[in-house]
């Protein structure tokens, strides 16, 4: 082990080496950027069918946005005052002529060159679901029986870190449901069980948990705490890298009324709605899979292979 590394960190890396020499994932010079294979991508895409599978029924509004937000909508959404540290901003050059020459020299020369860029209208997606709020608040009152949306999308967060589970750009699935306190309550309990019982179905060894999102500084701790005691956040945990700090592969999230009232969402009767969400890590667990099965899908479970092949 290096000086400073923790097994943790040793094993992220070592399985990070792994799937690199095995081939599903494809090293970009940068932690936490990588490519994908085809074997990779296939896992994927049958994962996401699977899901497709055990909620297809409920009847969602399908949503697909590109890995960016419109940035007056971003810093509406308060992300910024929480997640400062995990935001990604998409810069661009926006000079004259002799600007361009001298981008051009610093370049050659290897000095900084960034500091000419300057902040374009779009950020990158921090979480698939920021887009649907405001597009539900534009549509007007909710029906009374609430919406539900099927979000997929690529999304950034600035943590590079040698955990092949923790990437930079990632994809994550959602199920969004918005309406009543009730409605999305329910929506919730109900997910957090089908999410169980749908990766047993992978036999992969799951916990649920309860859990809190990253906030920043001191006032995030407040937060962090604040939406424990609430039970607002729970977690579905698969050892990938690490037996002892198994990774979130699922969430369970409510809002309660945070995104009604950032976007005037209502209710038929005019209360602010409340939603909730349950996010799907597509690559993680693709990547438990890998951990648990082995590199070969074709020496995967017969079990497994049916779930997931048919």
């Amino acid at each position: 082990m290096r000086a400073g590394d923790t097994p943790a960190k040793d094993g992220q890396a070592a399985f990070r080496d792994a799937l690199i020499a095995a081939g599903l994932l494809i090293p970009t010079g940068v932690d936490g950027l990588y490519g994908r294979s085809g074997v990779f991508e296939d896992v994927v895409e049958r994962f996401g069918d699977l899901i497709a599978a055990w909620g297809g029924d409920d009847g969602a509004d399908v949503m697909r946005f590109p890995p960016a937000l419109a940035r007056n909508q971003f810093e509406r959404s308060g992300y910024l005052k929480s997640f400062p540290h995990l935001a990604g901003t998409v810069h661009a050059f926006k000079g004259d002529e002799r600007a361009h020459q001298s981008l051009l020299r610093r370049l050659e020369e290897g000095e900084e060159w960034t500091d000419a860029q300057m902040a374009t209208s779009v950020v990158l997606t921090p979480a698939a679901c920021y887009p649907v709020y405001p597009t539900l608040a534009e549509r007007g009152p909710l029906p009374a029986e609430g919406a539900l949306v099927d979000v997929y999308s690529y999304c950034f967060r600035h943590e590079p870190s040698l955990d092949p589970a923790r990437m930079q750009l990632f994809r994550m699935r959602e199920y969004v449901r918005a309406g009543t306190p009730e409605q999305v309550i329910a929506f919730r309990q109900s997910w957090v069980e089908r999410g169980r019982a749908l990766m047993e179905s992978l036999a992969l060894p799951v916990a649920v948990d309860l859990a809190n999102d990253p906030f920043f500084g001191r006032a995030g701790r407040m937060l962090a705490a604040n939406q424990r005691d609430q039970g607002l956040k729970f977690e579905l945990l698969i050892p990938i890298a690490s037996q002892d700090q198994p990774t979130a592969c699922l969430s369970f999230n409510y809002h309660q009324d945070h995104f009604g009232l950032l976007w005037d969402l209502r209710t038929p009767d005019g209360a602010v709605a409340h939603t909730a969400c349950v996010g799907f890590g597509m690559e993680r667990v693709a990547l438990a899979l890998f951990r648990h099965h082995g590199f070969d899908v074709k020496a995967w479970p017969a079990a497994v292979r049916a779930v997931l092949w048919g």
